[in-house]
């Protein structure tokens, strides 16, 4: 497995990280715990060294799983996990108590963190979304004694906006933002990635194969689960899966030509885009894992990526990424 490092940081990780969410959360029952370790401990043998967690996909029990599993090799892996809804209420799931970044919850987050991962150090901490009643600069502060405690070693930040980017990083250098990124959500491209360039922090894109649909293997007659998230999602409407296709199938073809599946496509474009870019594929599939991670040998070149930005441009995307409230949570 190549690697990657994340912007100016020198956090080094493997070219493509595992997503960890769908093993515990969101996208139906959650997967019996053995299977999932033995999947975690397939990823690490085929190099993955980047695992992605967060204390509310649960809640807690990913963190569990990621420490159960990991916890023999802690020390030759890098976990990320995030802190910024507030879970105190009966109803825990993400949102529905709404955000909380302020300095003595994040305080709280992390040691339960710690715990869970079975760990003394959180590789990167991110921000999971940005809280709008806390001021950047108080959060970026409180991470800052975490890691002058050695509780934390980076600090990143998720679906955060350029100024946020700015004013966080201005406080403790930003390693990494996590926001969602692929051939079909680009909103990155104008002024999120400058400002990464220009500061030198890397991009960790999540949904990279946009939450499984640009594997091709969802089309408008996929019946979701009433327990899975996307359901919910505008862009998994059935009229909106059926208009999208034609992403997929320029996917397909230009995959045909390479000897390689629309996922592998989709995640080489993105490896393609810039050499501080990683992303985060989920999957609860040693074989879904295996086809993931061939994308890191597959060469996409000057003219195939101009062939798939120009095409990709002209198919018009139907449908939200997220119900109104949570695309309210983004970009700040």
């Amino acid at each position: 497995m190549h690697t990657r490092v994340l912007g100016t940081s020198g956090l080094k990780v493997s070219a493509i990280g595992l997503g960890c969410m769908g093993m515990s959360h969101a996208f139906g029952q959650p997967k019996p715990i053995p299977e999932m370790i033995s999947l975690l401990h397939a990823a690490v043998e085929r190099g993955v060294t980047f695992f992605d967690t967060a204390e509310v996909y649960g809640p807690f029990t990913n963190e569990e799983l990621l420490g159960q599993a990991l916890a023999p090799i802690k020390d030759k892996v890098v976990i990320a996990t995030k802190f910024g809804f507030d879970l105190s209420g009966p109803d825990r799931r993400p949102g529905a108590a709404g955000l909380n970044s302020r300095p003595d919850h994040i305080r709280q987050a992390v040691e339960g963190s710690l715990k869970r991962l079975r760990i003394q150090t959180i590789d990167l901490l991110y921000q999971h979304r940005v809280d709008p009643n806390v001021p950047i600069e108080e959060v970026a502060g409180a991470v800052k004694e975490l890691i002058q405690q050695g509780k934390v070693k980076h600090f990143g930040l998720s679906e955060a906006g350029a100024k946020t980017i700015r004013r966080a990083h201005a406080v403790q250098p930003v390693t990494a933002l996590q926001s969602e990124y692929s051939i079909w959500w680009r909103r990155p491209e104008p002024e999120i990635i400058p400002t990464l360039q220009e500061l030198g922090i890397g991009l960790v894109p999540y949904s990279p194969l946009g939450r499984g649909f640009l594997t091709g293997a969802m089309n408008a007659q996929t019946k979701l689960d009433d327990n899975d998230f996307r359901k919910n999602l505008p862009r998994f409407a059935p009229e909106a899966m059926q208009a999208n296709q034609a992403m997929v199938d320029l996917l397909a073809a230009i995959g045909t030509r390479k000897g390689a599946t629309p996922a592998q496509i989709a995640l080489a474009w993105l490896l393609a885009q810039k050499p501080w870019i990683v992303p985060i594929p989920g999957t609860t599939k040693l074989a879904r894992l295996e086809e993931n991670l061939g994308a890191a040998d597959l060469t996409l070149t000057p003219a195939d990526l101009a062939e798939i930005t120009q095409a990709a441009s002209q198919i018009e995307i139907v449908g939200n990424r997220y119900p109104a409230q949570f695309e309210a949570m983004s970009e700040q």
